[in-house]
């Protein structure tokens, strides 16, 4: 599983102390399922939940938020965008251990595609779907009108291609 290490390399990027301090971060996996099918392939997913927990910390709560949020989206986006994962795809809970300090628990539910496949020597390939490469062409945005009102185009707000895709 490559997220974990991902996200926590975010997190720490974004809080220094934690650098010199790497021993007040652990990340660990929680309540994982893989979840396959009776196919002819041995691809699966891992599910499962990401546990982000933060002892002693003092730093800014939206500064470790923002990294998360800006992980999930490059990593994770269902989390931001599908409003059933939104609803309950990051949690989180302090305990609050004085003025400055408190332990802070955060939780992601996080998916990871495997996809298993053979090479042409008939040896079993592994591969890892990387979530932060999107499909050239990937509609991520409502379709606009352009100047003809007989014709539709989108935009990808990631990479700012236009298609048009009606009439095609």
């Amino acid at each position: 599983m490559k997220k974990p290490v991902s996200l926590r390399a975010a997190i720490t990027a974004a809080l220094p102390d934690l650098a010199t301090n790497p021993d007040k971060l652990t990340v660990h996996i929680d309540a994982g399922v893989i979840e396959a099918t009776g196919g002819l392939s041995a691809s699966f997913e891992y599910r499962y939940t990401c546990n982000v927990i933060l002892l002693d910390f003092a730093g800014d709560a939206d500064l470790l938020f923002i990294a998360i949020n800006e992980w999930a989206r490059r990593y994770q986006v269902d989390l931001l965008n599908d409003p059933e994962a939104r609803a309950n795809g990051i949690t989180f809970e302090v305990d609050i251990l004085s003025d400055t300090l408190s332990d802070v628990s955060i939780k992601l539910q996080l998916t990871e595609s495997v996809v298993v496949g053979v090479d042409a020597a008939g040896n079993r390939t592994i591969d890892h779907i990387d979530d932060s490469i999107m499909p050239d062409h990937t509609i991520t945005s409502v379709a606009e009108p352009i100047v003809d009102p007989d014709a539709l185009i989108v935009r990808s707000v990631r990479d700012g291609i236009e298609s048009q895709v009606w009439p095609t």
